[in-house]
C-alpha cells in the first residue's frame, strides 16, 4: 500500500506539469513579441472585426447575385423570342444599312451623246477619299465600265498604284441606240488590284441613262455605293404559241418574234434564230429550228412546228425554247431559253397548263429569257407532278 501511495504521489507533478506546458508556450511566445500586452490584444480584436466584415460582404455578394437572377427570369418570361433576339444579335438590316453607309470615295465622270452617230462617250475623270483595301492604308484602284443593256462589252481603265486619289482621265465610247437609253443604266465599278488574289470592289456609280438630259455635256462627282449582290443580265424576251389536239396527238409550237435581244457580235447585234426541242422523261427526244434572221435583235420568225406526242405521254414532255446567235466562223453561242411542261413553274408553267386547259386553241404569251445554266438545272432537278386533263 505504502509503495502503491508513493508511486501515485511521484507521478502527480508529472501530470500537472503535461496539464501546463500548453499555456507555458502561449506565454512563451507572446512574452517573445517585443509589444505590450494592451496592443496586442488590440489588434486581435481589429483581426476579428475584419474577419466579420469580410465574411459579411461574401454573404451579401451572393445574395445580391440570387435576386438578380430572380429578377432576370422573371423579365425574360415576359419578353417573346424576337426581342430576346434583338437584345441579343443586331439586325441583320442593320448591318446591312451600316456597309452601305459607309464611305467609299467619290468619283468624277462626265457624259457626251452624241446623236447623229448615236455614240455616248463616258469620260472617267479621277477619283477622291476612297476607301483604303490595303494593310498600308492606301489601294490600287482601277475603273470598270459597262452598259447593263450590253454587259458583254466592258472597258477597264489603268491601275493606279498606292493611292486614295488617282487620276485616270480616260475616255470610253460605246454605241448605243437613242430608242434604248432610257433603259440601260452605266455602271461604274473601283476596283482594289490584288496581283496574288481576288480583286476587291470598292465601290459603284450607277447612272440610269433616262433620267439625263444629254442634250449637253455633263460632268459631275457622285458617291461611290456598295456595289450590287448580282447584276441580273438582260438576254431577251421571246412570244411563242402552244395548241394541242388530243384526238390527233398533235403538239404544235408556232415561233412568232424575240425582242431585246442580248448583243452578241461585236457589231451590236445579232444573228438569232430558235430551236425547239422536246425532252422526254428527261431524255432528248426530238429537235427542230428556225431559219436564222440576219443583224437583228428583234427578229420575226412567225413559223410553226408540229411534233405527234401520244395523249399518255404529254405529261411527261418538256418543251424547251432556245435563242441562239448564228456565227458562220465559230461555234454559235446560245443567248437564252426557256422550258415548258409540267415541271416548269411561273409563267411557264401558266402557258403549259392554259395550253392543257383549251385544247384545239392556239395559246400565246411571251416569255423572258432566262440563264442557259439555271434552264438545264432546272430540267435535270425539279420533281414531276400531275396536271389536270380535259378529256378527248
Amino acid at each position: 500500500m505504502a509503495n502503491k501511495m508513493s508511486s501515485n504521489i511521484t507521478t502527480a507533478p508529472s501530470a500537472a506539469a503535461l496539464t501546463t506546458a500548453k499555456p507555458g508556450f502561449v506565454d512563451d511566445i507572446i512574452n517573445k513579441i517585443p509589444l505590450p500586452k494592451w496592443a496586442l490584444i488590440v489588434i486581435a480584436i481589429a483581426a476579428g472585426l475584419l474577419l466579420i466584415l469580410f465574411l459579411i460582404c461574401i454573404i451579401k455578394c451572393c445574395c445580391c447575385k440570387k435576386k438578380h437572377k430572380k429578377k432576370e427570369k422573371l423579365n425574360l418570361q415576359n419578353i417573346n423570342g424576337s426581342t430576346i433576339a434583338s437584345l441579343v444579335q443586331p439586325d441583320m438590316e442593320d448591318l446591312e444599312s451600316g456597309l452601305e453607309n459607309e464611305k467609299r470615295g467619290r468619283l468624277q465622270y462626265s457624259l457626251e451623246y452624241n446623236f447623229r452617230s448615236q455614240e455616248m462617250k463616258v469620260g472617267v475623270k479621277q477619283a477622291a477619299d476612297l476607301k483604303a483595301m490595303d494593310s498600308g492604308g492606301t489601294s490600287d484602284p482601277y475603273v470598270i465600265v459597262y452598259l447593263t443593256s450590253d454587259m458583254r462589252k466592258k472597258y477597264e481603265s489603268k491601275v493606279y498604284r498606292k493611292t486614295l486619289n488617282p487620276v485616270f482621265n480616260e475616255t470610253f465610247t460605246f454605241q448605243i441606240p437613242q430608242a434604248e437609253m432610257s433603259e440601260s443604266t452605266l455602271v461604274m465599278q473601283i476596283y482594289d488590284f490584288n496581283r496574288f488574289a481576288k480583286h476587291d470592289i470598292i465601290g459603284e456609280v450607277r447612272l440610269p441613262l433616262g433620267d439625263f438630259d444629254l442634250q449637253h455635256v455633263i460632268e459631275q462627282w457622285q458617291e461611290l455605293t456598295a456595289a450590287s449582290k448580282r447584276e441580273q443580265e438582260r438576254l431577251g424576251e421571246i412570244c411563242f404559241s402552244l395548241r394541242y389536239i388530243p384526238s390527233t396527238s398533235k403538239l404544235t409550237v408556232v415561233i412568232l418574234e424575240a425582242k431585246k435581244l442580248k448583243r452578241m457580235d461585236s457589231s451590236g447585234l445579232s444573228d438569232p434564230f430558235v430551236k425547239v426541242q422536246l425532252i422526254l422523261n428527261k431524255k432528248k427526244w426530238k429537235k427542230k429550228k428556225t431559219g436564222v434572221k440576219k443583224s437583228t435583235l428583234s427578229p420575226y420568225f412567225n413559223e410553226a412546228f408540229n411534233f405527234e406526242v401520244p395523249f399518255n405521254q404529254i405529261q411527261n414532255i418538256d418543251l424547251v425554247i432556245s435563242v441562239w446567235d448564228h456565227d458562220k466562223v465559230t461555234k454559235n453561242q446560245q443567248i437564252g431559253k426557256v422550258f415548258l411542261g409540267c415541271r416548269a413553274t411561273g409563267n411557264q408553267l401558266r402557258h403549259w397548263s392554259d395550253m392543257l386547259a383549251n385544247p384545239r386553241r392556239p395559246i400565246a404569251q411571251w416569255h423572258s429569257l432566262q440563264l442557259v445554266e439555271e434552264v438545264d438545272n432546272a430540267l435535270g432537278l425539279k420533281s414531276h407532278f400531275k396536271l389536270p386533263l380535259p378529256g378527248k
